[in-house]
């Protein structure tokens, strides 16, 4: 699991530098699916993972929103500003983890989930979401970053 975070962290880097090369109206503009554009999934990429790491370990969750964010150096700050608790997180996960439950507010009512069923959620929401920076990327005739997990030396 550890390595699937690694992998969604090092695709996110790579989103960010793509993104140095995309015009901000670009960047900006609302796409079909998704939460808006390509600037606004970044972000709402990492705010949900930062939210439920928040909701597992205790960690007050942050009152950011998109309005306050609109441009390619804030989201790239909120990233590196809210990814060591993330990290730490991630880094010192045990599988004696994996069982316990955490309660949370999800659609207006409280549910439960597994820790591990938590985060395996917020991989595959990310992988989500990049899948759909991708096919954007290729809508205004760009190459999007590789999704390609081989490679990446992420197992050593």
């Amino acid at each position: 699991m550890k390595s699937l975070f690694q992998y969604n962290w090092q695709v996110r880097d790579e989103w960010f530098s793509w993104c140095e090369t995309i015009s901000v109206e670009e960047l900006l503009k609302p796409r079909v699916g998704g939460v808006g554009g390509i600037l606004q999934t970044l972000f709402h990429v990492i705010v949900v993972e930062y939210s439920w790491i928040c909701d597992l370990t205790g960690h007050p969750d942050i009152e950011d929103r998109w309005e306050r964010q609109v441009s390619l150096d804030n989201v790239v700050s909120l990233s590196r500003k809210l990814h060591p608790v993330v990290r730490d997180f991630v880094t010192n996960w045990t599988d004696t983890q994996e069982r316990r439950t955490v309660t949370v507010k999800l659609t207006g009512k409280e549910q439960t989930f597994q820790y591990g069923e938590a985060l395996r959620h917020v991989i595959a929401h990310e992988i989500h979401h990049i899948g759909q920076l991708s096919v954007w990327a290729r809508e205004i005739g760009r190459e999007p970053v590789s999704a390609n997990l081989i490679g990446r030396g992420l197992l050593k």
